[in-house]
């Protein structure tokens, strides 16, 4: 958040002490690792008596892998520690000293210097160049006007430097001159609010940032002291570790390695995904008769997925056919699946009143309760009418809870279900008492994570390496847990270019697969819409047909939207086998199957700013459509490349001019590909 009233001013009511200068630093030995342990003092110290009636900040710097930095920050530490997520740490050698003029620790190519000199300088050095730094007025504690206690530190922004990642968020794709909260919300595709937030950010300038706490992390991304990229939080201690690339692809190579990869998926999860969309009117013959259209149609389909309303109304959750439409869903399962095609059931950790569930929940203490209890002690079930009518949520701190879940999901695994839609986890209130006495803002956004690990570990026990959830909210470690897809967004060419910016960003946050809404989730796209959406669509990691009022068949549009259909369904069966390897990618090495041009072409520094094109794995170029007229520009990098679908050969290092029918996309292939074998394939 901000608290400057320009450079030189606080905001009224707010106070705050910066590190000025080095006191003390030392070199810690722990287990072969050294580390070091530095107090910054907030007042210039000249004699002793300067110690009296000052606050110091603490830091200790520390390396859990080679090329990263920990910086642990802390004001003080009599109370409980902070909420982080877990970090795996691997033995690294470090070495660490302190003299007259500089304490250093160096972790691989990476080195921290605090200045022991009179004025406060910490700096970020790899292979002796400063990649960046926090100098004056660049750490230190606020008290706002309610009293509340932030840590703040700063990074500096140099000239042309440029952040990227922070999740998946829909606003500009450069994240230069945005606030940004590390909030999970459930705002849709067309807001600043944001399903996934990732408190990490990579830079163009070699380097990223994980801020490694749970709770709201504020950023002002150049956007109040416009060299800097500002983090606070409301908290005593503040853990962030800096991690040298030099590529974007090393740091997030990195990262992922800290925080988690995630995992190979199995071959039909890539297919083509169909819903009965959310609030739509259907049974066992609407279903039925989906699927015939799409086979009658000749359009390859994978999975079927039902939506919201396989349970009864009011009842979410009970994890119970609405025996009205489904009174045999076993046999139904059993006839829908005779051909291979896969099951997906939606589900939320929320239980309506009306659910038998909640009795249940209530009585075991499987629910969130309010602090109305004597003391401020749990009392009350929470709930409230918003969603489903006195709604409550599942605590998922409580292990004897997460069992609980578990129990009511697995007969419908043993049914035939084979994954789930793990919809919701954002709207996770404050005003609570956990089971496990977690502080509940700092759960706030850790809350998705236990979810999905609870449904996802289930998965895993049941069907191994064919576990997978269809998510929507997400924090650091998601990634572990795929695939997630970008919520809800509309009807129109502008949601179409967010939510692949969302897309983009939350690939440069870590996480390996990432599906949207084909069409658009609310309102009801036009055919144009629609056939410009299934190129995009099928071209990304994992592809559903899913709205809100109305069904996103194809020929509920066209005949020209059934083939556009077909057509890239069955490309994207043709590209299987390199997809399969491109996913390898992602699971090695944390490299996203849909890449930000900048990934790729780090060197190149067009690619910096591109936002409407991506890379398909290493080899293939897409650029979306965004009209209905089919125009579209976009930028092929310098080397050779090959048109997919005409053969044609073109030199890059410049912008392309074309316009497409609805059946085309601009679709390049690398030269030097494997892919080369395939241009020109028929797709009849």
């Amino acid at each position: 958040m901000k608290f400057t009233n320009g450079f030189w001013l606080m905001r009224e009511g707010y106070s705050v002490t910066y590190a000025l200068q080095t006191h003390r630093a030392e070199v810690l030995d722990a287990a072969g690792q050294s580390a070091l342990a530095v107090i910054a003092a907030t007042k210039r110290i000249k004699h002793r008596g300067d110690t009296l009636n000052a606050a110091t900040l603490g830091l200790k710097i520390d390396s859990p892998a080679k090329d990263v930095l920990r910086v642990h920050l802390s004001h003080h530490t009599g109370g409980k520690p902070a909420l982080k997520f877990e970090v795996t740490e691997a033995l690294v050698e470090t070495t660490a000293s302190v003299d007259d003029e500089v304490a250093t620790i160096t972790s691989g190519a990476l080195s921290a210097r605090v200045s022991m000199g009179e004025n406060w300088n910490l700096e970020f050095v790899a292979n002796d160049k400063v990649i960046a730094h926090q100098r004056s007025r660049a750490l230190g504690f606020v008290v706002d006007p309610e009293g509340n206690h932030h840590l703040m530190a700063q990074m500096s922004l140099g000239v042309g430097e440029q952040v990227y990642g922070l999740g998946e968020r829909f606003t500009p794709f450069i994240k230069n001159g945005q606030t940004v909260d590390i909030w999970n919300e459930d705002g849709g595709t067309s807001s600043e609010q944001a399903y996934k937030n990732i408190p990490f950010y990579l830079t163009n300038a070699g380097y990223g940032v994980f801020i490694n706490h749970t709770g709201r992390v504020s950023l002002e991304v150049g956007s109040e002291a416009v060299e800097r990229v500002q983090f606070s939080a409301i908290t005593q201690d503040l853990e962030y570790l800096v991690i040298y690339g030099p590529t974007p692809k090393d740091i997030l190579d990195k990262y992922t390695a800290l925080t988690g990869r995630p995992p190979l998926l199995p071959e039909w999860s890539f297919g083509l995904w169909l819903s009965t969309s959310f609030v739509t009117d259907y049974d066992e013959k609407t279903v039925q008769g989906f699927i015939d259209g799409m086979r009658e149609r000749d359009i390859p389909l994978s999975v079927f997925h039902f939506d919201c309303f396989w349970m009864r109304e009011f009842q979410w959750c009970d994890f119970e056919w609405d025996a009205r439409t489904f009174p045999e869903p076993a046999a139904m399962l059993r006839r829908l699946k005779a051909d291979g095609l896969r099951i997906s059931l939606w589900i939320n950790p929320y239980i309506g009143q009306a659910s038998p569930l909640f009795e249940e929940g209530k009585q075991l203490g499987y629910l969130l309760r309010r602090n109305d209890g004597p003391g401020g002690t749990a009392g009350s079930v929470w709930q409230w009418d918003l969603w489903q009518a006195g709604n409550a949520i599942v605590d998922f701190t409580n292990p004897a809870a997460c069992e609980w879940f578990k129990g009511k999901l697995r007969p419908l695994l043993e049914m035939g279900v084979d994954c789930f839609k793990t919809d919701f986890g954002e709207r996770i209130p404050t005003d609570v008492v956990y089971f496990d006495g977690s502080d509940p803002e700092q759960m706030h956004n850790l809350y998705t994570q236990l979810y999905n690990q609870t449904v996802f570990d289930l998965l895993v026990e049941h069907s191994k390496d064919d576990a997978i959830v269809f998510a929507r909210s997400a924090t650091v470690g998601g990634q572990t847990m795929p695939v997630h897809w970008g919520g809800d967004n509309t009807s129109s060419f502008e949601s179409m270019a967010e939510s692949l910016r969302g897309g983009l960003s939350l690939g440069l946050s870590g996480f390996g697969y990432w599906s949207h809404d084909i069409g658009g989730f609310e309102g009801n796209p036009d055919a144009a819409v629609f056939k410009r959406w299934l190129a995009f669509g099928l071209l990304s990691s994992h592809s559903r047909l899913h709205g809100n009022e109305s069904v996103r068949v194809p020929w509920a549009f066209d005949d020209e939207a059934v083939a556009v259909t077909r057509k890239f369904a069955k490309l994207k069966q043709l590209l299987m086998p390199y997809l399969l390897e491109t996913s390898k990618e992602a699971n090695v090495a944390g490299t996203p199957m849909m890449r930000a041009m900048l990934l790729e072409f780090a060197e190149d520094r067009t690619c910096w700013n591109l936002d409407q094109q991506y890379m398909f794995g290493s080899d293939l170029l897409v650029a979306p459509v965004f009209s209905a007229e089919g125009e579209v520009e976009f930028y092929l990098p310098a080397g050779e490349w090959t048109n997919f679908f005409s053969g044609k050969v073109v030199v890059g290092g410049r912008w392309i001019r074309e316009n497409h029918g609805f059946d085309s996309i601009p679709l390049y292939v690398r030269q030097g590909s494997s892919l080369l074998t395939l241009v020109g394939s028929s797709l009849d």
